[in-house]
């Protein structure tokens, strides 16, 4: 009887020490898993979706396994980190906006690359003409997307309600004087992976 009594105290010991342990190994979030408000559910989904943005990432470039770090809640990414140029960033949140199940991308990526007035002056028109014209327009949803614009480029991201709302975004960006590309990666709400009840 003792014996039984022993071994199951160190039974409940055992699985008792494993209730509040950290999930960064299993999930990435740092939060333990007794006090994260996610279900387990969504904890698994959101670090199969870091885990896939990491590989693209360090296939990518093997710097940004150390310069970049991610950090995905409810299907939401968050980027930090510092990379050399702003294409790399802009790059980066492409694959981030890309990535399976991707509902919002926040990208605090530090730029080293020299800064050059003129040029982020026009970019910085381009941008805004863009998001005023979005604004305006009653068949999109400005607030649904990240506007970018590097050396007369724009990228888009973003989530829209149809393919027509996508399609119009595209041409509205097509229609900015002085604009050499345009760079999309607009997700159909239909399309994602985690969708808001």
């Amino acid at each position: 009887m003792k014996n039984k009594l022993f071994i199951t105290l160190i039974f409940f010991i055992f699985i008792t020490s494993c209730v509040g342990t950290s999930s960064s190994g299993i999930f990435g979030t740092g939060v333990t898993i007794a006090l994260d408000p996610r279900t387990l559910g969504t904890q698994i989904d959101d670090s199969i979706m870091d885990k896939s943005l990491d590989a693209k990432l360090l296939a990518t470039n093997k710097n940004y396994f150390v310069n970049v770090k991610t950090k995905i809640i409810d299907g939401k990414i968050f980027i930090t980190g510092k990379v050399d140029t702003a294409e790399e960033k802009l790059s980066i949140t492409k694959m981030a906006w890309e990535t399976k199940g991707a509902r919002s991308v926040k990208n605090d990526l530090k730029i080293k690359d020299k800064f050059n007035f003129k040029q982020s002056a026009k970019d910085l028109l381009i941008t805004s003409q863009l998001r005023s014209a979005l604004i305006f327009n009653k068949k999109t949803k400005a607030v649904n997307y990240n506007i970018d614009t590097y050396k007369k480029k724009i990228y888009v991201y973003g989530i829209a309600q149809t393919a027509e709302e996508r399609d119009e975004v595209i041409n509205e960006a097509k229609q900015i004087l002085d604009v050499k590309d345009v760079i999309v990666s607009i997700l159909l709400v239909e399309d994602l992976r985690i969708q808001k009840n």
